[in-house]
């Protein structure tokens, strides 16, 4: 099992690249499902749950290739399965993503019901009801949801919850029905726009994207795109995090600001500067201090709930209490007892954490339970008196690219390290 190790107290200072979004390329990668032919995509990030897409198209009869650095090619032109077993499915949420264009190709699909991180109930009824409305026919047997569909035709589809990936299920569901589909309270996330327009380039007929509703109008078929991933926000505001809790100046590449002003404003009330350079990329300054801030979890433009862990590390060390209420999963909280054991003072009401800002937080070794968990203790890592050893480190694999690297690059003393080969490797 690997683990990462950091010695903390390091300023963070000079230039990084955020990598491309994990939470983009995963759709873009479904939806070449939809095409029968080869599309190639640059800025893709190299990730275990990329790897893990990989194979779960490569499972149904697609070809996969790294062409070089953040380049992947993908032959959709001989699929033939329509299964997506359990063993592949387990690990990642976002494996559901293949249940609509699948189900739109080849007019069958049986997927696994998806695993992921453990941080609450994210059932895919929506996804489900909303393909029923399509015309699927969908049964659930043994753990598998089993869809077929002839052809899919349009409908009026309303999602109770703005779902992101139920969204992004229905829209590649939708774009070769015969007829209009209209989605209500469709999810607004950045992502979600970015593959509306992937779709677009692809030739689908899609308006509305990045609102709460979206027209699609059914096409005959779909061509091939070369396309560049967006950069992933969630990394940036980690980053920017980073720079905050160990008091950093660095300039963030490949950073789309209009992507996090949530995630921003709240950063700025905490103390930091945040400046754009034009071309250049985003001045992240941190050397003014922590103070306390209150945030609420909500669906984009809001806070995300893929920063909350983030942000409550950084205000371990805020001067004053902050208030963290998570509003979009009943279960994402997990990494406040491991915050605890390096001296954290939290304390969580239901759906809310109350932190009590410390003068200081001591290394220790802790477990990461999730994707963002585990970028919550290294950050807290980077600003502990001593060392911190982070188990589990493969959650951080998941959606980070390097993380590690570009924090090491930046004078962080952080590495990963092997614990299977024995405990000297953290000396």
């Amino acid at each position: 099992m690997k683990a990462i190790v950091i010695e903390g107290g390091e300023r963070l200072v000079g230039e990084v690249r955020v990598s491309g979004a994990k939470n983009a390329a995963l759709p873009a990668l479904a939806a070449t499902l939809l095409v029968n032919d080869i599309c190639r995509f640059t800025n893709v990030p190299h990730l275990r749950d990329v790897e893990t897409f990989r194979a779960l198209l490569e499972n149904l009869g697609a070809r996969l290739q790294w062409r070089g650095k953040g380049e992947m090619e993908v032959d959709t032109s001989n699929i033939k399965g329509v299964t997506a077993p359990y063993e592949l499915v387990k690990t990642m949420r976002a494996s559901i993503l293949i249940l609509g264009p699948l189900l739109a190709r080849m007019g069958e699909a049986v997927v696994s019901l998806p695993g992921g991180c453990a941080i609450g109930a994210r059932p895919v009824d929506l996804h489900l009801k909303g393909l029923e409305q399509l015309g699927a026919q969908i049964v659930l047997e043994h753990g598998y949801i089993k869809a077929k569909a002839p052809k899919l035709k349009g409908a009026q589809i309303y999602l109770d919850i703005p779902t992101v990936t139920g969204t992004e299920n229905l829209m590649m569901a939708a774009v070769m029905a015969k007829g209009t589909t209209v989605i209500e309270n469709a999810a607004c996330e950045p992502e979600v726009e970015e593959l509306a327009q992937i779709l677009v380039k692809m030739g689908a007929d899609i308006e509305g994207a990045g609102t709460k509703i979206l027209t699609i109008r059914g096409v005959e078929k779909l061509r091939p795109v070369v396309y560049s991933i967006m950069p992933d926000r969630i990394e940036a505001g980690t980053l920017m995090v980073a720079v905050g809790i160990t008091r950093g100046n660095v300039l963030i590449k490949g950073c789309r600001l209009e992507h996090l002003e949530a995630v921003v404003g709240k950063l700025r009330e905490a103390g930091l500067e945040i400046s754009p350079l034009e071309e250049k990329g985003v001045r992240v300054v941190g050397d003014h201090g922590i103070r306390s801030a209150d945030i609420k979890t909500l669906p984009y433009p809001g806070f995300p709930t893929d920063m909350q862990a983030q942000f409550m590390a950084l205000m371990t060390l805020a001067n004053g209490i902050s208030v963290i209420s998570e509003t979009i999963f009943e279960n994402r909280f997990m990494h406040v007892s491991e915050l605890s054991r390096m001296g954290a003072d939290i304390r969580v009401q239901g759906s809310t954490a109350i932190v009590n800002g410390v003068a200081r937080l001591s290394g220790a070794p802790v477990m990461a339970t999730d994707l963002r968990a585990s970028a919550s203790l290294v950050l807290a890592g980077l600003a502990a008196e001593g060392r911190t050893v982070v188990s589990r480190a493969y959650h951080l694999e998941r959606g980070y690219e390097d993380l590690e690297g570009k924090l090491a690059s930046l004078g962080a003393k952080v590495r990963k390290v092997d614990l299977d080969e024995g405990a000297d490797k953290l000396g």
